[in-house]
């Protein structure tokens, strides 16, 4: 009897023993040395690939932003500031109803067919949207010059980035609007156009929020 306890106490305690090794390990030092590596090697992506401006956090280079006027009483869609580069459209984000007091952006596509009457409608209003907004005095935008990624939303309905033809397009309204050069806005979106990624993957791309900080600081030097 004695030795049957004095066995049961020994497993006890190798496995009290084993749990607090393993706990250690995989709890404490394994997180640590992997948080470490992080930070040494990739300390921007493990941040959250964040954007500075001014010495503050101003968002992250992987989530799209709107850049909407503030809403007018009664109004309950905002209008777009359109002295700032816009993005592509966000459709298909559902509503925040777990966390009201922050306003969380929610990642989602419409999933709606390429023939689906709400898909064409919105396509069809965007379109006609980018012509109006972006014409202006001694430049008209035509239908044909608008890229698809200015009528669209990615899969996620964050995407951060534009193509250039969609940045390009945008030029000469942000460049009126802010009472800038257009070469210079020009110069703003070549300098901020980046290739396909390892020289063939995905398509050359703008990032609008790093954009748009460029664009504030040149708008400040005039």
């Amino acid at each position: 009897m004695n030795n049957s306890v004095t066995h049961t106490a020994r497993l006890l305690g190798a496995g009290l023993r084993a749990l607090l090794v393993l706990t250690l390990v995989t709890g404490v030092i394994y997180p640590l040395v992997v948080t470490g590596i992080a930070q040494g090697l990739f300390s921007n992506k493990a941040n959250g690939s964040e954007i500075k401006a001014d010495g503050k956090v101003v968002g992250s280079s992987l989530i799209g932003q709107s850049y909407d006027l503030p809403l007018k009483k009664g109004q309950e869609t905002p209008e777009p500031d359109l002295k700032w580069f816009q993005g592509r459209p966000a459709n298909g984000l559902g509503a925040n109803s777990i966390n009201t007091q922050y306003h969380l952006l929610l990642s989602g596509a419409t999933n709606l067919a390429a023939d689906n009457k709400v898909l064409i409608k919105q396509v069809e209003d965007a379109k006609a949207a980018v012509i109006k907004d972006n014409s202006v005095p001694g430049y008209t935008v035509k239908p044909s010059e608008v890229p698809a990624d200015a009528v669209t939303s990615s899969g996620s309905g964050l995407d951060p980035d534009i193509s250039p033809a969609y940045a390009e397009l945008q030029a000469h309204r942000v460049a009126e609007k802010n009472h800038l050069p257009l070469v210079q806005v020009e110069k703003l979106v070549k300098d901020h156009t980046e290739g396909r990624t390892l020289g063939f993957m995905g398509e050359p791309r703008v990032n609008v929020l790093e954009l748009n900080i460029a664009l504030k600081d040149l708008a400040a030097k005039k």
